[in-house]
């Protein structure tokens, strides 16, 4: 169950650029002493995916990348850079949908999006280099990783929730949705539990995480904020960990396949 009264945001001030090979649970765990912000067991640390992203060193040059002939073909057909689609079928297991400036795909983990996350905002220039910035290799363990330094560091039992900006089959506009979790449950299974009058639920299943990014990113924004990390305060939950793969419906459920 997932009960709170008072839910806080806070986004982290003045957070530094990150590049590859960075320590990022270090620039998190100072950023947030700087800010007197030191975390308490139970919350919530929530990272915007393109900083996680660059310190693993996932910026990949467009320049070093040579566009096969089915690139070229997409590429033409979407309005794309070839060596652009090419990484994005690269990142890839199958094209679900594409026309004129738009390529939706079925990822490698699993997420069906627009350009296998693949990304080139807020991604600086270095010596004009065009560099694109592909998601982590896996988001899940990014986040157990970063929850693990964060906890020791803090003496605290915390929560890591990666966020990434998704757009919806059924609605326009892009939300933040969690692609990456740990130390709490991503998914909140309700089916068998009682409504306020007593009816038991039969179909209520919570995407907890997803709901937690999506807070967040009021807060991070998607320009030129400059606030990729938050720490969400005041959310208590019973339910058993669950990273955030568990929210990817598999391809038996998918009436859109």
């Amino acid at each position: 169950m997932v009960a709170t009264h008072d839910l806080r945001l806070l986004a982290v001030p003045e957070f530094p650029l990150v590049r590859a090979g960075d320590d990022l649970a270090a620039l998190i765990g100072d950023a947030l002493v700087r800010a007197g912000m030191e975390p308490a067991t139970g919350d919530v640390i929530v990272v915007a995916q393109k900083i996680v992203s660059k310190a693993e060193g996932r910026e990949v040059d467009l320049a070093t990348i040579t566009a096969s002939p089915r690139a070229a073909e997409l590429a033409a057909e979407v309005g794309k850079d070839p060596r652009f689609v090419e990484a994005v079928l690269a990142e890839s297991v199958r094209v679900v949908r594409s026309r004129p400036n738009l390529l939706i795909v079925e990822h490698r983990l699993g997420f069906v999006m627009a350009n296998a996350g693949i990304d080139q905002s807020n991604v600086a220039p270095q010596d004009g280099v065009q560099r694109i910035l592909l998601l982590p290799c896996d988001p899940d363990a990014s986040a157990a990783s970063l929850r693990e330094r964060l906890s020791l560091r803090f003496g605290c039992d915390l929560a890591v929730v990666i966020t990434d900006s998704f757009g919806r089959a059924w609605r326009r506009g892009t939300v933040g949705i969690a692609i990456g979790a740990a130390g709490l449950a991503s998914m909140v299974d309700l089916r068998g539990q009682p409504d306020l009058f007593g009816r038991i639920l039969e179909v209520s299943i919570i995407g907890l995480a997803d709901e937690v990014a999506a807070a967040a990113s009021l807060l991070m924004g998607q320009a030129s904020e400059g606030q990729p990390v938050v720490l969400l305060r005041g959310l208590a939950h019973t339910a058993p960990e669950l990273p955030a793969s568990s929210l990817i419906r598999p391809a038996a459920e998918d009436l859109f396949r």
